[in-house]
């Protein structure tokens, strides 16, 4: 019999450790959809979850109250944390609102013997100060009690039993940055945090905007005896309340626990937004209305000069045609803001063709712009068209043509900006570095995989027809792009080109020019010569220099032929390279200048010679057509209708090419 008691004892023990584990120590809620709430009074529930205790009616209170008391046996901690976020709006930002929340624990969710206005549904003139009340209130009231010794402005307080708090102060916080305290407008309509900390011994309440996090120190620190007030089932909720002033008053997110470090926190990014009150339109009288018009009709008359004169400043050129290339076309006024009104300290070139500025695009993209000059709209179609199929080729060694723009009698090409320049500047240009070998064969080998790629990598063969220094640019890594593809032909696959203008730099030309027009060996040509002007530090013709020397290629072939090739190498090279890839390509310059066209090697082949995948064929300063250097004179180029003859730092090419559009 003994035993069996025992066991039941046991059991009943147990029991009772299970049951006392299942009691309620805390909840967290963001926002309030699926919250266990006893509500009554004007207070409810909105779809989005935000929990509104009051609205804008006079002489109401709304309370809400978790639905299970909290054990605060006074033998164990009456401790109690709690943190929520509340707002109070009234019914136009900037006036005054009542009556205020109020943070309640109290021994009965039925408060309905309580009073709205300054009693904040949670006191009455019939229980004030009574030991029996047993209420704990924090508020945040908003209007001043006189009755009730309150401070002149919205104010917080903790509340004994008694609307007539024990401690109160203005509302505001601190600011651990700055180490002071900062107000806070109760009735701005803006969400704020509140955290009641009570440890036993000390009530605390923490105030802060819901941006700040919890600051160091508390708006209020209380030394209080709660074992006093609270009874062994305590309830924990919200009270509000409204009289001849109004606000609506919500909670946005709670969390609540006896136990500081079970306390859960709020996921504020997560809460119901608070509803703000939409400004009244108020109605003009008619003086008003006759006032604005007459102020208003010279403000339209200027701005119409304005927008007039703008429209001007900024007109362009457009043709019914253009809408097919839309995409690739600027507006004159976008060209204009990112360079700064093309003013000269964004110049960043000058050729024979126009000026090149630097530009910067709104979203921080940088540009060069090159301004041309146009008289004729007769070949402008097919030049736009010719622009933007070359905008829509893809390379990694091509400068990438973005688009065009035309302006009275100007026509702006919209390529991408190249940090370094021209490697002319680097080859010619004293102030600069000298590219080392290295660099040298990188930026050949670059511009060969362009070249080949547009006369066998495309839908169209396209002739570039000015292969030089100076029209490679360098990006930010150094990577040789080819650029300027003002003189560019097309013509379809399969198709003989017809004869076309002599077009280029003196130098580069290849002598069949005249007689033949352009072709792919043409670009060859040239990019022999621009071979052989990268690796000799020279350029192809230079007339101040003794008769022996003045043509480039001429000049390399002589003294292959008397056996001292390695001599005509840029002496800035140094010592760091290889002699016999030197002579390689020396020889390959050469043989891309070969006067006879059908010996020249075609690009893909060129590439295959620069990357050693394929050796040089054999040849010798007696192979027909190697050094047999014949310059286009300037004679025969005035006789074909050239506009200006120039060296070999400058293009030039027919006038009635550009106009009629056969040129490009």
């Amino acid at each position: 019999m003994a035993c069996r008691l025992y066991l039941a004892l046991i059991f009943s023990c147990v029991y009772l450790i299970c049951l006392s584990s299942q009691q309620e120590t805390g909840f967290v809620y963001n926002g309030f959809e699926q919250a266990d709430l006893f509500i009554d009074g004007i207070a409810k529930i909105l779809p989005d979850g935000l929990l509104q205790l009051t609205n804008t009616t006079e002489l109401q209170m709304g309370h809400a109250f978790f639905k299970k008391p909290f054990d605060f046996d006074p033998s164990s901690s009456l401790s109690f944390y709690t943190h929520f976020v509340c707002a109070l709006v009234p019914p136009k930002l900037g006036a005054d609102g009542g009556h205020g929340i109020v943070f309640v624990v109290s021994p009965s969710i039925d408060l309905s013997h309580a009073y709205a206005t300054q009693y904040l549904g949670v006191f009455s003139n019939l229980t004030n100060g009574t030991s029996s009340s047993h209420l704990l209130a924090i508020e945040l009231d908003t209007v001043k009690t006189v009755e009730f010794n309150e401070l002149e402005k919205p104010h917080v307080g903790i509340d004994l039993n008694s609307p007539i708090s024990v401690e109160s102060a203005l509302p505001s916080y601190f600011s651990n940055a700055l180490g002071k305290n900062i107000s806070i407008n109760l009735l701005s309509g803006e969400p704020i945090q509140v955290w009641v900390d009570y440890d036993g011994s000390f009530l605390n309440v923490t105030l802060a905007p819901i941006e700040i996090k919890k600051p160091n120190q508390p708006l209020i620190s209380r030394a209080i005896n709660l074992s006093e007030i609270f009874q062994e089932k305590m309830y924990v909720g919200f009270s509000s309340s409204t009289g001849n002033l109004l606000s609506n008053h919500y909670i946005l997110g709670w969390s609540f626990s006896r136990r500081k470090e079970q306390l859960q926190s709020l996921n504020l990014s997560t809460l119901p937004r608070v509803p703000l009150p939409k400004e009244e339109k108020k109605k003009l009288s008619p003086l008003l209305i006759g006032l604005v018009i007459l102020l208003v009709i010279p403000v339209v008359m200027v701005l119409g000069g304005v927008y007039w004169y703008r429209r001007k400043k900024y007109a362009e050129v457009k043709e019914w045609w253009e809408k097919e290339y839309g995409p690739h076309r600027f507006s004159y006024k976008s060209l204009y803001k990112a360079t700064n009104g093309f003013r000269k300290d964004c110049r960043v070139g000058k050729g024979g063709f126009g000026e090149v500025y630097k530009g910067t695009l709104p979203g921080g993209r940088h540009i060069a712009v090159k301004r041309l000059s146009h008289d004729a709209e007769q070949g402008m179609k097919q030049f736009v068209a010719e622009v933007v199929t070359m905008g829509n080729l893809q390379h990694r060694n091509l400068v990438p043509l973005l688009g065009y723009c035309r302006r009275k009698c100007e026509l702006l090409l919209v390529s991408e900006y190249m940090p370094n320049g021209s490697l002319d500047q680097y080859l010619f240009h004293e102030g600069n570095p000298s590219p080392s070998w290295y660099q040298r064969i990188s930026i050949l080998k670059d511009i060969a995989s362009a070249l080949s790629y547009l006369h066998t990598g495309t839908k169209q063969v396209v002739l570039h027809r000015d292969i030089k220094a100076s029209n490679v640019m360098l990006d930010s890594e150094f990577n040789g792009r080819l650029g300027d593809f003002g003189m560019a032909k097309f013509h379809d696959r399969g198709t003989n080109l017809s004869a076309t203008a002599a077009v280029g730099t003196i130098g580069y030309m290849a002598p069949e020019l005249i007689t033949m027009g352009t072709s792919m060996k043409t670009d060859v040509y040239a990019f022999g010569a621009f071979l052989l002007e990268v690796i000799c530090g020279r350029r192809p013709v230079e007339p101040e220099l003794p008769v022996g020397k003045q043509y480039l290629v001429k000049w390399v072939y002589e003294c292959w032929k008397e056996a001292c090739l390695f001599k005509t190498r840029d002496p800035r090279l140094g010592v760091e390279f290889l002699p016999e890839e030197v002579e390689m390509v020396l020889k390959l310059g050469l043989l891309c200048t070969n006067a006879m066209p059908e010996s020249r090697p075609a690009m893909e082949q060129v590439v295959q010679y620069l990357n050693q995948d394929l050796p040089l064929p054999i040849f010798s300063p007696s192979t027909p057509g190697i050094g047999a250097f014949m310059p286009v004179s300037m004679e025969a180029l005035s006789a074909i209708g050239v506009s200006s003859v120039r060296n070999s730092s400058v293009s030039m090419f027919v006038t009635h090419t550009i106009l009629d559009g056969h040129g490009r």
